[in-house]
């Protein structure tokens, strides 16, 4: 009995194995995978040699079946490609084509671009549609990137620490750097070629100026060294006093010759070390950084002089449209239209204007930035932010493709059939530049941004800024696939939790439209009640704007008039609560607690109805995580299944706090079947978080 009660446990366990992956997986392969065991590797020729044609045919070598069909990597202009009647205009510079191909005669995967970089994507293209459930027998991709620029923006300080990052320590070694090239920036630049971004911003927007000194230029050299092959340019963020404070000049004004001279001469300092030297991001006159307004001078006046520093030499300046200052108590949503509108056609051609998703601040829902389609005669740059400063840090579940994939689609009402996708892709007026950045997730974390799930945001980033077309849910498949294997168990459900899980942290954290009720500074919790910092704009109740009466933020004619911002077709829209969307109705509007929504429940009633729909939708993601435990590794379902448990209890926490902050401001009961939070409004008023991450201390 004892042997057929062992031999029955033996069994299970089999199966077990059987049923989970053999190896743990710590996360640091990302959505790439692992090389299979190749004892005879398919045969991949090149037509050239460069260190870009090596790495795309290892990459192809370590990862293709067996017995598929021999490679060719091939520029679109060599002679052996002339029959194939392939456009290499339509190409561009970095679009590729993969198709089956005779060539001299025998039967080949041809994979060809306009250069090396394109048949770099191409070849990851290869990898990523096997990978996710394609045919390696039938290979047919043609893929062009929609916009110029795919750009990861670093908060990355030179002590090593990230501002708004939940991933651990900066990824940079400058201490060790530029002696020491770690083995993790190759990797990283894999990942990022892999997914089209071919640039990155290495230092912190709140820049120092040390940033632009010799040493650290050689530092940056040395990344850029890295990076090179597989396509990623650097850039670095230029703080606008840095002609004062290294260089010893008395103003940084940049009208002033000897303040252009100096820009001029440090530019090309840094394309003698980086030829290939990307350009600058600028953050000016937002959250106390020097920028020309403190001379008088206005946001073109500054960027345009550090574009003409840098055009000569083929750089362009990314200049950040978050202009948060104290500049217009009535409503800080309109600050950066007011400011930059007017400048519409004044910035030279080698500057783009860098717009935020939303006119506030990376909340979990905003509505889009009204700038964008307002200054036709402008390359804008679309920027998101991939962290989740926001949206519960590194350990809550938040996929963000369905917020970018919301803010790209918006139609601007401009012009017939724009979008924001539009005006950021080259479709946009003509214009040279266009592009999409992304404040980055990733740190010196072994599975980089603090969780698997977090990838999936670095991942959707990169392969929208590519074609802001893609579906957010194709896109989340598309990363399962690769991330957890081909069982679509597995599969479906992980993409069913990915496309709920956004929506869930706006449920929590700021139903109907709130936005900025985060506690201070770090961001870390609920602070709604929060009315005693120095300027208004600080305080989440300039937000929100709860009294006895009712609740939100007038931005009508009636109200701050920010509607006005927008084409008229949106702003008819926004001004009538009855046509202005559930989802962003208090953005826009200050409505009366009994105020009746389209189903007949009040404002309050539905407020409550979406708090606790939240925390149920975590929940429920726990329960279909738990399903998937026997088909995981160990080792990233544990983490996941932890992090859930910490994000439950936070939605929890956010649901509690908000309702008995309401409360005591209308003095309503909650509707049936809401249960009362667990604790007093002051315990939660109380709760301190001195050392929360991501914030500098």
């Amino acid at each position: 009995m004892k042997l057929i009660r062992r031999l029955s446990s033996l069994w299970a366990c089999a199966a077990l194995a059987l049923a989970s992956p053999a190896l743990a997986d710590d996360g640091y392969r990302l959505w790439l995978g692992s090389a299979r065991e190749q004892t005879s590797p398919v045969p991949v020729e090149l037509s050239d040699d460069s260190p870009t044609l090596r790495i795309a045919a290892e990459e192809l070598r370590r990862a293709l079946p067996a017995g598929s069909r021999p490679v060719l990597l091939a520029r679109a202009d060599d002679p052996a490609l002339a029959g194939l009647g392939i456009e290499r205009q339509a190409l561009g510079l970095e679009g590729y084509r993969v198709q089956r191909a005779m060539i001299g005669g025998r039967e080949m995967t041809l994979v060809t671009g306009a250069t090396d970089i394109a048949i770099l994507y191409g070849a990851f293209a290869v990898l990523r549609h096997m990978n996710s459930g394609g045919d390696a027998a039938d290979l047919a991709l043609i893929s062009v990137p929609k916009t110029r620029l795919r750009i990861l923006n670093h908060w990355d300080n030179l002590d090593g620490a990230v501002e708004r990052g939940y991933a651990g320590q900066s990824l940079w070694d400058w201490w060790t750097l530029p002696d020491f090239k770690h083995p993790r920036y190759a990797d990283y630049a894999r990942a990022n070629a892999s997914i089209g971004i071919n640039g990155t911003v290495l230092n912190n927007v709140n820049a120092k100026a040390q940033s632009l000194t010799a040493p650290y230029i050689a530092k940056a050299a040395a990344l850029a060294e890295v990076f090179r092959p597989y396509g990623i340019k650097i850039y670095l963020s230029a703080r606008f006093s840095a002609p004062i404070e290294i260089g010893g000049l008395k103003t940084a004004d940049p009208r002033d010759p000897a303040v252009a001279a100096w820009w001029k001469a440090k530019a090309g300092e840094i394309y003698r070390a980086i030829p290939d030297f990307g350009g600058f991001l600028v953050k000016a006159n937002s959250e106390g950084q020097p920028g020309p307004r403190d001379y008088g001078a206005s946001h073109a006046d500054g960027a345009n002089m550090l574009a003409a520093a840098v055009k000569p030499h083929g750089g362009i300046v990314m200049w950040r449209a978050f202009v948060y200052a104290d500049t217009d108590p009535e409503d800080r949503a309109k600050q950066a239209y007011t400011e930059f509108k007017p400048l519409d056609g004044q910035f030279a051609d080698n500057v783009l204007v860098q717009v935020k998703n939303g006119a506030i601040d990376f909340q979990p829902r905003e509505p889009f930035h009204p700038l964008f389609g307002a200054m036709p005669k402008t390359p804008l740059i679309a920027e998101f932010q991939i962290t989740k400063e926001y949206l519960g840090f590194a350990t809550h579940l938040a996929y963000l493709g369905p917020l970018f994939e919301e803010v790209l689609d918006a139609p601007t009402g401009v012009r017939r059939g724009e979008t924001v996708a539009s005006v950021i892709t080259d479709k946009a007026d003509g214009q040279a530049l266009s592009g999409m950045a992304g404040v980055a997730n990733i740190g010196r974390d072994r599975d980089w941004s603090g969780s698997t799930f977090n990838q999936a945001n670095w991942y959707v980033f990169g392969r929208l800024a590519w074609d802001p077309a893609l579906s957010s849910q194709a896109l989340a498949r598309e990363w399962a696939a690769q991330t957890f294997g081909d069982d679509p168990v597995v599969i479906d459900t992980v993409v069913a939790m990915m496309m709920r899980s956004r929506e869930a942290v706006v449920d929590y954290t700021g139903p109907l439209g709130l936005a900025h009720l985060f506690a201070t500074g770090h961001h870390y919790g609920p602070g709604p009640w929060v009315s005693d910092l120095a300027r208004p704009e600080w305080n989440p109740v300039y937000y929100h704007r709860a009294d006895k009466q009712g609740i939100g933020f007038d931005r009508t004619r009636t109200g701050s008039n920010a509607i006005a911002q927008y084409a008229p077709s949106i702003a008819r829209r926004y001004a009538d609560p009855r046509s202005t969307p559930p989802e962003e109705l208090l953005w826009f509007h200050h409505l009366p607690w009994d105020y009746r929504m389209a189903d007949g429940k009040t404002l309050w009633e539905e407020l409550v109805r979406r708090y606790d729909r939240g925390v149920a939708e975590v929940a429920a993601m726990r329960e279909q995580w738990a399903t998937l435990k026997p088909r995981i590794d160990a080792e990233r379902w544990t983490k996941t299944d932890v992090f859930l448990a910490v994000q439950h209890r936070e939605a929890q926490w956010w649901r509690d706090a908000s309702l008995a902050y309401w409360r005591s401001i209308n003095g309503l009961a909650l509707p049936a079947g809401s249960k009362a939070p667990e604790h007093s409004l002051e315990h939660y008023k109380q709760m301190r978080f001195p050392f929360a991450p991501g914030n500098p201390h």
